[in-house]
């Protein structure tokens, strides 16, 4: 089932995506189940907006495909390495990704994101995606000249509009069904790699994750991203395509 937030007169819904329609659930399903109320509204007649905006926190982990930690210079943990951006930098699909003038190389980085759907603490990495109520595309936008200068990370991961979100939330996706990244920049593809590569699993990023700090529902996991990051500029567009979840698609302009 794909799930998507949207707007539409003026109201935001969530419904449930059945081919060209939204069936328009009765509240959020993270915590009002799949009631519908009969309403359909035409795709084409709604905005998609991200399809959660996490209560508490996004945890993303760096550093997960052995060939991106490479291609940075950088050695793969052997445990996930977790940091977190604000939910403040969340957008959706189609918003815009604002280059800020603090930074003069922003980057890419297309992942596999996991939303959480039950409060989730001490988890064991066997129940782990029994926590998870779907899975939707994500960029994890860096301006990585202050990530190099800053030490730490914050800062670089952390500006409005640097986590987009969407197109929706699929609860049925299949981790171990071949899915494959794709991210192009105008056209060109600059970053595609299977998630089989990740070097620690969706269960166990949780796992690792809800043993420092509770997990709530709406957080999303980030899980990391496959070699190929680069630059983006004003007045470019990027896609991050992963099989089953659909296309995220975000143009970029300066501030």
């Amino acid at each position: 089932m794909r799930i998507a937030r949207f707007s539409h007169q003026d109201a935001i819904r969530y419904g449930i995506v059945d081919e060209t329609d939204l069936v328009v659930l009765a509240g959020d399903p993270l915590f009002a189940g799949f009631e519908t109320t009969g309403v359909r509204v035409p795709l084409a007649d709604a905005a998609l907006l991200a399809p959660v905006i996490p209560r508490s926190k996004v945890v993303a982990i760096a550093r997960n495909y052995r060939d991106h930690a490479a291609e940075l210079g950088n050695e793969v943990s052997s445990e996930p390495m977790l940091f977190l951006k604000p939910n403040t930098s969340v957008v959706g699909p189609g918003d815009t990704i604002v280059l800020p003038p603090q930074s003069q190389r922003v980057d890419h980085e297309g992942e596999l994101a996991a939303v959480i759907g039950t409060i989730a603490k001490n988890v064991p990495a066997e129940r782990a995606l029994d926590y998870v109520f779907g899975y939707t595309i994500a960029n994890d936008v860096t301006a990585r000249d202050l990530q190099k200068t800053d030490g730490q990370w914050s800062r670089a991961k952390g500006f409005d509009t640097f986590c987009p979100l969407g197109p929706a939330i699929e609860t049925e996706f299949d981790l171990a069904g071949g899915a494959v990244i794709t991210t192009r920049v105008d056209g060109q593809v600059r970053q595609q790699g299977p998630i089989a590569d990740m070097v620690h699993s969706v269960a166990e990023i949780i796992a690792y994750a809800s043993a420092a700090f509770t997990l709530l529902p709406g957080d999303v996991i980030l899980t990391g991203t496959p070699a190929g990051v680069g630059p983006i500029a004003a007045g470019q567009t990027v896609e991050v395509e992963i099989t089953g979840l659909g296309v995220l698609r975000n143009p970029a302009r300066s501030a």
